[in-house]
């Protein structure tokens, strides 16, 4: 698939750690679309990852969804509905449980600066992110697969880091 095929509101779902942020990061860059990172409208900004109230995280993400231009990455179940009703494309990131947890580590142990991480936030190893990426996560997996079959509009899904990276050559998109 063409990724102008995608349209001008692209949704980026998967597990955590997946990649879900650099690929928004470089579609936004080669489409000239807004990246909407939800991680940072439902964190606090200068915290150690505080959760925003419900209320005015959703007022965000409506008012985002809103714009007639982006692709946002994240999941946040909760708010799918009205984000999917805007979208024009969907990609799904499938990556192993395995994958995600050492791109976990890697990212938190090693990367100073990374797209859509927290503003005045450091990254670090927690259990609780432990937890989700090994078993809350597999766990969503078949959540993920019926959302991609269900979505009307065009849609791309990648089952691993070698279909992302081919999916980068092929879009002529960069990191």
């Amino acid at each position: 698939m063409n990724l102008s095929e995608l349209g001008d509101r692209i949704c980026i779902l998967g597990p955590s750690n997946s990649g879900k942020s650099t690929l928004a990061d470089a579609i936004a860059r080669k489409r000239n679309l807004e990246a909407v990172y939800l991680d940072q409208l439902f964190h606090l900004p200068n915290t150690d990852w505080e959760q925003r109230p419900r209320p005015e995280f959703i007022a965000l993400h409506n008012a985002a969804i809103e714009r007639e231009r982006w692709v946002m990455d994240g999941n946040y179940a909760f708010c799918m509905p009205q984000r999917f009703r805007r979208a024009t494309g969907l990609i799904v990131l499938d990556v192993s449980t395995i994958t995600s947890l050492l791109r976990y580590f890697r990212r938190t142990l090693f990367e100073k600066e990374r797209r859509g991480a927290l503003a005045g936030g450091r990254d670090s190893v927690k259990w609780d992110m432990i937890h989700h990426i090994t078993v809350a996560t597999p766990k969503n997996r078949d959540r993920y697969r019926a959302i991609f079959d269900e979505f009307g509009a065009a849609k791309v899904q990648l089952s691993s880091l070698r279909a992302i990276k081919e999916c980068f050559q092929q879009w002529d998109l960069t990191r």
